[in-house]
């Protein structure tokens, strides 16, 4: 088939599981994170095999995210991390799901309906130490927590922050925000506002900050094998979970000075073999990508050169006379001896390894490899 193709190694998965859990224990919960079609690489089918693996929460940003799950059969707890609408609670009671909660008219409005509903709605409340995005601010938790207690039909059962900056070399604000967090915390317990679960760590701060674990972890990026910074003081061995293919469309011999692509941006130096591959900024290939990108074919690396189109890039390949229509080429992942990781790509582009991983996945369709799930 011409186009490209999304590779998902589930094993890969499993693994970088199994370190989050070697350094968190056996007693610390995880709350996988699956939101954004689990960063591109498929929603449901990572949750079905982190649930197989005792994976004890998911985490997903609404309920657009969170109805799918339930519907396709997984049974583990889902924390819906972006909150509700009011529109939404009846969703919510009927799927189980869990918001986080930051607003009082939503928290009287989820009362309302719990108690119409002859039910109680779980909620984790999200505190903001210092992230400024959402979240009660920390200084005013204490009246937050007034609110709640005064709410019938609800049930709190977690409290969460979220790291400003845990991937940085520099902890000080990370320090600042636990503080911050433990306040809190304290005030809590001291309304008497029983939970079950206190949250802040990211992969960041499971990988680098152990006393942010607490009762549950939240790991993301570092279950897709990529690590959150280059500015990590323990890295771990992390596997990537994604490869992103196609193959060789067509080869052509082009004389010296020959321009190629939009806007004639490059023109060959010498006479040059090159290939023209069906995968472009509508596969997720960034157009910054033009001129600077690599990509792999027989092994050996192979220039992007004149401009990434909408779905065709072109690759110089006279250093390796081998190639033949069809090769496989690999865009992100590894082949033989050689890999290009999302860091890589994402350097050349500047960006984060997250945006690549969203951008390559972006709801296309995927091959899930050494799935564990019959």
């Amino acid at each position: 088939m011409v186009g490209s193709t999304i590779e998902i190694d589930l094993a890969a998965l499993r693994h970088n599981f199994s370190q989050v859990r070697k350094l968190v224990g056996q007693t610390t919960a995880i709350l996988g994170v699956v939101k954004s079609d689990a960063y591109g690489h498929g929603m449901v089918a990572v949750a079905r095999e982190l649930e197989t693996q005792g994976v004890e929460y998911l985490g997903v940003s609404n309920c657009r995210e969170g109805v799918p799950l339930r519907q396709a059969g997984l049974t583990t707890p889902i924390l819906l991390l972006l909150g509700i609408d009011e529109d939404e609670i009846i969703d919510v009671i009927k799927h189980d799901l869990t918001p986080v909660l930051f607003r009082g008219d939503i928290a009287e409005a989820i009362s309302s309906t719990a108690l119409a509903a002859s039910t109680q709605i779980p909620v984790h409340v999200k505190i903001d130490t210092g992230m400024g995005r959402l979240g009660v601010p920390h200084v005013e938790a204490e009246k937050f927590f007034e609110l709640i207690k005064s709410l019938k039909g609800i049930r709190v059962e977690g409290l969460l922050s979220h790291f400003a900056s845990a991937d940085e070399h520099d902890k000080s604000f990370s320090t600042q925000q636990l503080e911050r967090f433990q306040r809190v915390l304290n005030q809590a317990k001291s309304a008497d506002l029983n939970f079950r679960y206190a949250h802040i760590a990211n992969s960041a701060g499971i990988i680098d900050l152990p006393d942010s674990y607490h009762q549950l972890v939240r790991p993301g990026i570092m279950l897709y094998g990529g690590p959150p910074s280059q500015e990590l003081l323990h890295p771990v061995p992390l596997k990537p979970v994604m490869t992103l293919k196609t193959r060789v469309l067509q080869l052509k011999e082009v004389a010296a000075a020959s321009p190629l692509g939009y806007g004639c941006t490059y023109l060959t130096s010498r006479p040059s073999r090159i290939a023209t591959l069906p995968v472009g900024y509508d596969d997720g290939y960034d157009r910054l990508l033009s001129n600077k990108g690599e990509v792999l074919v027989r092994n050996r690396r192979a220039p992007v050169v004149g401009r990434v189109s909408m779905c065709l890039i072109t690759v110089d390949v006279t250093e390796i006379p081998e190639v033949r229509p069809e090769d496989e080429v690999v865009l992100l992942g590894r082949q033989g001896d050689e890999e290009i990781t999302a860091d890589d790509i994402a350097a050349k582009t500047d960006t984060i390894n997250y945006e690549i991983f969203c951008n390559f996945g972006g709801n296309r369709r995927k091959q899930f490899l050494n799935s564990s799930v019959s």
